[in-house]
């Protein structure tokens, strides 16, 4: 016997805009919950009729399959998948998309399923698949529904073309997905995998900052930039080899694009450069915004030089924005990631004293702040990309154990981290400065998540809410 969920909201948008929204490359990476661990293997077209997709799902040591064929696509209306080989018994799954007035849409899933084991599997597993599917299909509303806004917002009466540093990290590979699924041309500028056809099928321009080489033809024509490429600060100790990496990958790196960019034929009319909060170093309680001076460390240092890296491009006329960038929240990876194993053990907890202020962002508030200061003129130099509530690392400790309902009194001491990480315990970890996001609110940006526990809520999958079971 089969069960059926069904999970509804109503979207400011027309029922063609959301069609199209789904039509387009990155839709599925957009609406993958990032709690799960989800990876697109292949597909062909679309959503038309006889369009596959077969994805991969990890659940702890086990990898299981998913090959779905889509079928009754009515352009503008909605489309269904069904599941050609994959974990359940059967499933089949339509997406609609119903007018309810001039302005607005119904957007409804509807999922048939049955699971292995006849009567006995869907008594004892029929209720959790229920609850998986309520949590993942809020997320998924939510999301459709902030990108719709973000399209409308910016670039929404004309396509844009888009030019992406660092697209296959965790903040580009979000990135690149958003800007597909709103029609943007998009191209990646990437370190020698021309060779490899793109997901997305997103263009590609080949550089390579180490050696210095990018020829200003192959970055003409584009409208944004947008250069998140740098090493991963928190990819292993700071031996002086590594910070030396860390360095130069931000202030080479930007330099030779920006030198690029200055001699091309045809500019971009904006380059939104990535640079951190680290700029500010420890502050202790002090409040810091864009008009705040540097501060000392390895971290801020390195801040100072990276910005002062897009000189080229800012004396060449080009709009440039350095957007300072918190500690960036999804599961998917970063802090958030790393945190939640202890956290969910019930072993989490603050670090050191946990009185550092740790300034953060949601990722899909992050996204949407690319696009804001992109779109908009009066924009340049530095922008703090930080949520509005600002938190205290015990607090942050106590609300993620709040959200995930496990207690979180582990404290990991300053002394353990400063054995175990060194310098970076201090700059990464038990320092911080109350970073105000002056800039993105004076221009009217708008957060979808501005405080800390509706974030997590929201990344983690632990609300259920703007739709109807």
């Amino acid at each position: 016997m089969s069960r059926r969920f069904t999970y509804g909201s109503t979207l400011e948008a027309l029922p063609e805009r959301v069609w199209d929204w789904h039509s387009r490359p990155g839709a599925l990476e957009r609406l993958m919950p990032p709690w799960d661990r989800v990876r697109v293997l292949r597909r062909t077209g679309s959503i038309a009729d006889g369009d596959r997709t077969e994805i991969e799902l990890r659940a702890g040591p086990f990898t299981l399959r998913w090959l779905a064929e889509h079928k009754d696509s009515d352009p503008g209306r909605g489309f269904t998948d069904w599941m050609v080989r994959g974990p359940f018994a059967s499933w089949t799954h339509r997406h609609g998309f119903d007018p309810v007035d001039p302005d607005r849409c119904r957007l409804t899933d509807d999922i048939e399923y049955r699971v292995p084991g006849g009567s006995a599997g869907q008594a004892v597993a029929g209720s959790f698949v229920d609850e998986r599917l309520s949590r993942t299909f809020a997320y998924r509303h939510r999301v459709t529904a902030g990108d719709l806004d973000l399209h409308d917002r910016y670039f929404g009466d004309r396509p844009a073309r888009f030019l992406v540093s660092g697209s296959t990290g965790l903040v580009g590979t979000a990135l690149t997905a958003l800007l597909s699924t709103g029609g943007h041309h998009v191209t990646r500028l990437s370190r020698g995998e021309g060779a490899r056809p793109d997901p997305l099928g997103a263009a590609r321009v080949e550089w390579d900052p180490v050696r210095g080489v990018l020829n200003p033809e192959a970055v003409s024509g584009h409208d944004v930039v947008v250069h998140l490429a740098g090493e991963n600060v928190a990819g292993g100790l700071w031996t002086e080899e590594r910070k030396a990496r860390i360095r130069d990958s931000r202030v080479n790196g930007t330099q030779l694009l920006s030198r690029a960019l200055a001699a091309a034929p045809h500019p971009p009319e904006v380059l939104v450069c990535a640079s951190a909060v680290g700029f500010y170093g420890d502050r202790g309680d002090m409040k810091v915004d864009e008009g705040s001076a540097a501060g000392s460390g390895f971290l801020a240092e390195t801040g100072v030089e990276w910005e002062q890296a897009a000189d080229a491009a800012r004396q060449a006329g080009i709009r440039v924005v350095h957007l300072r960038i918190g500690i960036v929240l999804t599961p998917a990876g970063g802090a958030l990631a790393r945190m939640l194993p202890p956290f969910r053990m019930g072993v989490g907890g603050p670090l050191g004293g946990g009185r550092q202020f740790w300034s953060w962002i949601a990722l899909d508030d992050l996204l949407g702040a690319i696009l804001h200061v992109a779109a908009s003129d009066h924009l340049d130099g530095p922008v703090n990309a930080v949520a509005p509530e600002r938190v205290r690392n015990a607090e942050f400790s106590s609300t993620l154990g709040r959200v995930l309902r496990r207690p979180a009194i582990m404290p990991a001491p300053a002394a353990a981290l400063r054995l175990l990480l060194g310098e970076m315990a201090d700059e990464m970890l038990l320092g911080g400065a109350q970073v105000l996001p002056s800039r993105l609110l004076e221009s009217g940006f708008t957060f979808r998540y501005p405080d800390l526990e509706g974030a997590l809520r929201h990344l983690l999958g632990r609300t259920i809410d703007g739709g109807e079971r």
